[in-house]
């Protein structure tokens, strides 16, 4: 895709005003959100992302528009992920209902730039050195040997390092005050549990963007896809917390299917590089192969958790995904 930086400015400039829309007028004031509010956003974005997929279909051709909806597919599903980790820190921390929305946007905001900076470092390193298909490949590899062995386990969001280390360095209240990151205490200036919360959501986006972000390169090598297809799954994420809060527990599967696709994603990159050293030898896994495997096995995550869950109502799902990242960085 070729493409100028008018194209970028109008792209991120849009993206900015609906961020801008959700500070403004979903999350001015602190909240708890309903149902039927939160699949009104819910459809909303993903008929955005569904609109400017069908608009790069016309604009560039069925290539391009099949890599951005298998890459928004890949992101969507990891963001489904990403929930669980969500839940268990707004859990641990008893966040006010209230705040739940204002914490999942700051965490919005916090991973767009996260990964926008990933990103062009991933485009860089890829257009330089096309070795980084492999490490990108080894890398998902990984992670998704890591998911399927903690399938089963919890994170715990205190165990961040750097939780740890502004705890022994501010003093703190339990309590909460509003949206408020510090506050006054018999006339001390101390740290609110909102910001301990706001960090160890800051620090989950980092981890994911790590895996995020090469699986997304997996599906498609253009820096304009991958940055477009993350903002529109992240844009989506704080509704769709809200929409399936009570039913994620059920997806008792979802980690496995998670880790089969990104070890599928894995080896796809890695077959990438083979394959532009070895043209005549080593094949190439189509873009539509990927969306057919994506879909298939997202098909058979449902089906089976549904089956468990109907055989074994006390089944629930775990975010196994964090703490084999969490793995990486301790």
């Amino acid at each position: 895709m070729e493409l100028n930086l008018g194209v970028w400015a109008i792209t991120i400039g849009a993206l900015a005003i609906l961020i801008l829309m959700d500070f403004v007028i979903v999350s001015r004031k602190p909240h708890e959100v309903r149902f039927g509010e939160a699949l009104g956003w819910s459809i909303f974005y993903i008929v955005v992302a569904i609109a400017f997929g069908i608009g790069v279909w016309l604009w560039q051709g069925s290539d391009f528009g099949t890599q951005y909806f298998t890459a928004y597919l890949v992101e969507k599903s990891l963001s489904v992920d990403n929930l669980f980790v969500f839940i268990i820190i707004l859990t641990q921390f008893a966040v006010p209902s209230n705040l739940h929305q204002r914490v999942l946007l700051v965490g919005v905001v916090l991973a767009l730039v996260m990964r926008a900076i990933f990103i062009a470092i991933g485009a860089a390193a890829l257009a330089a050195f096309a070795f980084t298909f492999v490490i990108f490949g080894a890398i998902l590899i990984w992670t998704g040997i890591q998911l399927m062995r903690h399938r089963n386990e919890d994170p715990d969001p205190m165990d961040n390092p750097v939780i740890r280390l502004v705890r022994r360095k501010l003093p703190f209240t339990d309590d909460y005050d509003g949206t408020k990151l510090f506050t006054t205490v018999a006339g001390a200036r101390v740290a609110t549990p909102l910001l301990f919360v706001m960090i160890a959501i800051g620090a989950t986006d980092l981890l994911f963007a790590l895996d995020s972000i090469p699986a997304t390169f997996g599906v498609t090598q253009e820096p304009y896809l991958v940055f477009t297809a993350n903002a529109f799954a992240l844009l989506g994420l704080r509704a769709l917390y809200f929409l399936l809060r009570g039913l994620l527990d059920k997806l008792v599967y979802l980690s496995t299917g998670l880790s089969v696709i990104l070890i599928f994603i894995g080896f796809k990159l890695v077959l990438t590089y083979f394959h532009e050293v070895f043209p005549d030898s080593v094949p190439k896994i189509p873009t539509n192969v990927s969306l057919g495997v994506i879909i298939g096995v997202l098909i058979i995550v449902g089906i089976t958790s549904y089956l468990k869950v109907r055989k074994d109502p006390t089944a629930v799902a775990h975010a196994g995904r964090m703490t084999g990242s969490k793995e990486r960085t301790d």
